[in-house]
């Protein structure tokens, strides 16, 4: 798409990426309403999120658990700049499936909490996160926890339900979190090329296809 066909197709107030998110999104959950999150004051005026919002939603598919969207790596508003872009900003947004926690009576921020600290990393030092990537958490993805929470790390792929999307302001890919054990983010700390993590993946995928992150795992 040209500036020019970007410009007569749409206006400033035309929030474009986020349009094209939802629309995709709906593909997989129709007229489901999800739980959006957003903080109470943008990161570009000051806010402490760089997420502009996170959307979760109730998936019933291989078990129950929640898949969350987030919105702010991708270029979500009108911006005639980015028309014919290869990629909307980072070119991404991240996504997360959790199986139910008791000790989350509720939907868990912690969650979106997390994605945010992601965000924060890639916006601060402009090192982005690209599927087969994996990042230790420094501790249980889940603090203030009473149980033993056995996820330590994140390791990141396609999500198999969104992958990738183009949209007027270029490529987004749904890239999700899966959670990783202790012993498994030693494993590729030891072995940090691309294929170790794919072949992990690929091991888990065979009892767990949607990489439902389970955070008592071991």
């Amino acid at each position: 798409m040209t500036k020019k066909e970007y410009k007569e197709k749409f206006d400033e107030d035309d929030a474009v990426g986020w349009l094209a998110i939802d629309q995709k999104v709906e593909e997989i959950y129709g007229d489901q309403k999800p739980r959006h999150y957003a903080p109470p004051l943008h990161y570009i005026l000051g806010g402490q999120d760089p997420l502009d919002g996170t959307s979760i939603y109730d998936s019933h598919k291989q078990e129950f658990h929640r898949h969350f969207v987030s919105y702010g790596m991708s270029e979500l508003y009108y911006n005639e700049d980015a028309a014919g872009a290869e990629f909307s900003k980072w070119g991404f947004e991240f996504t997360f499936r959790l199986k139910p926690f008791d000790e989350d009576e509720e939907d868990p921020i912690w969650a979106i909490n997390l994605m945010n600290n992601l965000a924060r990393y890639v916006f601060e030092s402009g090192k982005w996160f690209e599927p087969n990537h994996f990042i230790p958490a420094n501790g249980p993805i889940r603090l203030e926890s009473k149980k033993d929470i056995g996820i330590v790390g994140i390791a990141f792929t396609p999500d198999p339900e969104l992958g990738t999307i183009q949209t007027p302001n270029g490529e987004v890919a749904f890239l999700q979190m899966v959670g990783l054990t202790a012993n498994e983010l030693e494993r590729l700390k030891e072995n940090p090329k691309t294929g170790e993590v794919e072949k992990l993946l690929d091991e888990l995928r065979k009892d767990n296809p949607l990489l439902i992150t389970d955070l008592m795992r071991r």
